[in-house]
């Protein structure tokens, strides 16, 4: 059951997306493993590092996919977690997703859903508030964004998640457990995200080269775990980034998981006529 014109706007969407981990980390004050198999083999008799770094051409050979996505923030002693849902398509690497902030500490607000276009380069909102009229679209080159929006727009891009696996340095086959039923392998390791820059796909090499840059660090642990076809079932990521409100450090898992492999998603990106050329208010 586990679960897919242009006008640069690089200071003022970087400033509507940002505000959805922002907004989220003023208002308040890690992933368990098995073991027991060799890290020099990934259980059919290869190599772990290798078998991952091709994680996300087989994604793109699967077609599309639907996507649950949950961001969880550590921050003054206190977790919150956004959640996305949707599908994405891998081969014109398009996503929709509907995002769902948490309520604010006190509980009595309500958060609209937003809705996240995900494109090559590229991140369309919809609903975000901060004055932008909720019929219109704000656009947002991710390579502008310090973290390549691997973090600020609540929901890290599923196809950028598995490209974050071109970086592997280090990679341990765990064993066999299942995810929603699904029988898989689990694999555990820390990717680097200059490498993964180098090795990505045109859309996601700007942004990952950003990451790489703009996190406390471009080691990234993680934890994967692949089906019997090879493809991304389940992926987490642990980030961490400095916290431009507060002094410290803001730690983020970041969870994807892939189901419906072969669905259709018709995903279509905003004409220009409908994208917010005005003012973006502060948060």
């Amino acid at each position: 059951m586990a679960e897919r014109q242009e006008r640069r706007s690089g200071g003022a969407g970087a400033a509507v997306v940002a505000g959805v981990v922002a907004s989220v980390c003023l208002g308040v004050g890690g992933c368990s493993g098995a073991s027991g198999a060799a890290a020099g083999q990934d259980g059919r008799g290869g190599d772990p590092a290798e078998t991952l770094r091709r994680a996300a051409d087989t994604l793109v050979d699967a077609g599309s996919s639907k996507a649950r996505t949950s961001m969880e923030m550590a921050t003054g002693g206190t977790r919150v977690t956004i959640r996305g849902e949707g599908v994405y398509d891998f081969g014109e690497r398009l996503g929709r997703l509907k995002v769902l902030l948490p309520q604010d500490p006190a509980g009595k607000t309500e958060q609209r859903p937003i809705t996240e276009l995900l494109a090559p380069g590229a991140l369309f909102m919809k609903n975000r508030g901060a004055g932008v009229p909720a019929d219109k679209w704000v656009r947002v080159d991710t390579a502008t964004l310090s973290d390549g929006n691997l973090v600020t727009g609540g929901v890290t891009d599923p196809f950028a998640a598995a490209e974050v696996l071109r970086g592997t340095r280090t990679a341990t086959y765990v064993g066999k457990t299942e995810v929603a039923g699904t029988d898989v392998r689990h694999y555990r390791g820390t990717a680097d995200l200059g490498s993964a820059a180098r090795g990505a796909s045109a859309g996601n090499k700007g942004p990952l080269a950003a990451a790489a840059k703009g996190f406390a660090t471009a080691e990234v642990p993680f934890d994967v775990y692949l089906d019997d076809e090879g493809r991304i079932r389940k992926i987490r990521h642990r980030f961490s980034f400095a916290n431009g409100q507060q002094k410290g450090t803001v730690e983020v898992a970041s969870t994807t998981l892939l189901y419906d492999f072969g669905v259709p998603a018709d995903v279509r990106l905003p004409a220009a006529a409908d994208i917010y050329a005005g003012k973006i208010a502060e948060e």
